[in-house]
């Protein structure tokens, strides 16, 4: 019987099947989506093409047969999910047909849109006019809210370690000064 001797070997493989199930939810996996930067996309180029893009809900805006996301872009990890980050290349409307509450589709919330690229759209934000660049949404992701870690309580260690190997209640009776 072979032994593996070396625990690297167990972490190493560990990771590496962890890492190959990662993937993003059936509904996000397509296989045609193209980067197309932002700059090109506000610009004018790649209309029509299919991108998939996310970030997190600035303004739900609902009209009478389509509802507007306004979302600000922050990079996608494996899953297609938004990085909670900072960076972001910028915003994007993302325009589907139906009614999206926006009770639901909150500011805030983490999405991601998968659809072709429309002509950009230029809005104010405050007295900033804007270029936005536009999707028309065949699939938005509305992605379950992150709970926050429990807080970890360090207790100390055990006596006699806690107090230190000079502390007077480490040593027996009559050995210490």
């Amino acid at each position: 019987m072979t032994q593996l001797r070396s625990p690297a070997i167990w972490v190493i493989s560990t990771v590496l099947f962890a890492g190959a199930c990662v993937k993003p939810p059936p509904r996000l996996m397509v296989a045609d989506a193209v980067d197309v930067t932002f700059e090109e996309a506000r610009g004018g180029a790649g209309v029509g093409r299919r991108v998939r893009w996310g970030g997190t809900i600035e303004a739900t805006r609902p009209g009478k047969d389509e509802t507007c996301l306004e979302v600000v872009q922050h990079p996608l990890d494996a899953q297609a999910r938004p990085r909670d980050t900072d960076e972001s290349l910028g915003r994007f409307l993302a325009c589907a047909p139906g009614f999206y509450d926006p009770a639901v589709y909150s500011r805030g919330r983490a999405v991601t849109v998968v659809g072709m690229i429309r002509e950009p759209l230029t809005d104010r934000i405050g007295e900033y006019d804007y270029h936005y660049a536009r999707v028309a949404a065949a699939d938005i992701y509305l992605w379950p809210k992150r709970e926050p870690l429990p807080e970890v309580y360090y207790l100390p260690p055990p006596w006699p370690y806690y107090y230190g190997p000079y502390y007077p209640s480490y040593f027996p009776p009559g050995w210490y000064w």
